[in-house]
């Protein structure tokens, strides 16, 4: 709490000195991506840097996220910090600042924050930096091609993933929770990134950390190209190159398929996902994890909303003499089907939503519950906040 307190301080006085400083309303800040239904800021705060920082200065934006929820759920696993029938917590107290334009570049988040997932106990933002990616989740230096290499760009730092269709933080996403498909997928690694964009075509090519791993020894790729101006397709990739970490997400490859359509104020996006974990040794069987999922939003108007999604993933292997990686964490062999539906209202920059979902597991040796031997569960979470 003590990282948010000094946060929301620090919110307060830059949002003053910019104020101060007479600084121009801006365009919407293009980080972080927001699949909606919130919309970022479209009138950032912007800070002009002295000329004598040399390609450090020139404007500045500044941006952030304050929000709370509230939740209850049945069949609570009481298995982390956080991890209660029913609870209030901070779910972002985070500020961004990002330089867009001239050959150098830069994007800083950091705050606090905390990854309400369905079928995967709460964790409170309190401890989940601690857990994970830190105060600083991301953070990285941009080098953008001029004039003849406009089309290209490297950036070097930490990096939200290629892989997969939900983003990182609560605000970012269609639904307030991520899904089943959005927890065994890398979601911040260490590393470089080339990109390309030229018209419909963009590619992307990292070598990174993986799952955050702490070791360079991971490979993905994106390539994504808009057939039409409402239909977009992409593939991306990523995979261990053979050495080092070999934890049970870091070891194998997963490979995810996206097709995004758009129709004035209907958007849906079909994706599907297959993990492939090799064998780690003589007593320890690889495994693989197949899963689908179909997301959609819906705008009924500037300030209501109404998005959903569907997914389901079922994991090969099975318990025994031979171990057989836990991917998705209900035991070797099981399989889980998610349902979760997301009311939004959103007026400038104060947004309120909420989230009802439903997870069901089938053939799991773990479960929900104190006694992990309950096969489904229940969630409804309330969010509210000011993005600014």
């Amino acid at each position: 709490m003590k990282t948010a307190k000094n946060l929301l301080l620090g919110t307060a006085f830059i949002a003053g000195m910019a104020a101060a400083s007479g600084s121009a309303l801006a365009d919407p800040l293009s980080t972080p991506s927001m699949a909606g239904p919130l919309s970022n800021n479209p009138n950032p705060f912007s800070v002009d840097l002295p000329d004598w920082l040399g390609p450090a200065g020139g404007k500045v934006y500044v941006g952030g996220v304050v929000s709370g929820l509230a939740y209850a759920q049945s069949n609570a696993t009481h298995g982390a910090l956080g991890d209660a029938d029913s609870l209030l917590d901070i779910s972002n107290a985070q500020l961004y600042i990002e330089k867009t334009d001239g050959w150098f570049q830069f994007y800083a988040q950091f705050g606090a924050y905390s990854f309400p997932t369905v079928g995967v106990p709460y964790s409170k933002s309190s401890i989940t930096p601690v857990l994970s990616f830190g105060d600083v989740p991301v953070a990285y230096i941009k080098l953008q091609g001029q004039d003849s290499l406009a089309d290209f760009s490297i950036q070097g730092g930490k990096l939200p993933t290629l892989i997969g269709d939900e983003y990182l933080f609560t605000f970012e996403n269609m639904n307030i929770q991520r899904g089943l498909l959005w927890n065994i997928e890398p979601a911040v690694s260490t590393g470089v990134q080339v990109n390309y964009s030229h018209g419909p075509l963009n590619i992307s090519l990292s070598v990174n950390d993986g799952t955050y791993a702490k070791e360079w020894n991971n490979l993905s790729g994106l390539i994504s190209y808009a057939f039409t101006p409402t239909d977009t397709l992409a593939f991306s990739a990523g995979g261990n190159l053979g050495s080092g970490n070999f934890s049970e997400l870091n070891s194998g490859s997963q490979y995810t398929l996206i097709y995004t359509h758009t129709d004035g104020a209907f958007t849906i996006s079909p994706y599907i996902q297959y993990n492939d974990n090799p064998d780690l040794g003589l007593f320890a069987k690889g495994s693989s994890v197949f899963g689908g999922a179909v997301l959609a939003s819906y705008s009924f108007s500037d300030n209501w909303k109404l998005a959903g999604r569907v997914e389901y993933e079922t994991e090969s292997g099975h318990a025994g003499v031979f171990t057989t990686p836990d991917i998705l964490g209900y035991g070797p062999g099981s399989n889980a089907l998610s349902v979760t539906v997301t009311p939004t209202f959103q007026w400038k920059q104060f947004f309120a939503r909420a989230d009802l979902s439903y997870v069901s597991l089938g053939s799991a040796s773990f479960g929900f519950g104190p006694a992990n031997n309950k096969s489904d569960q229940f969630r409804g979470v309330f969010e509210t906040g000011v993005i600014f």
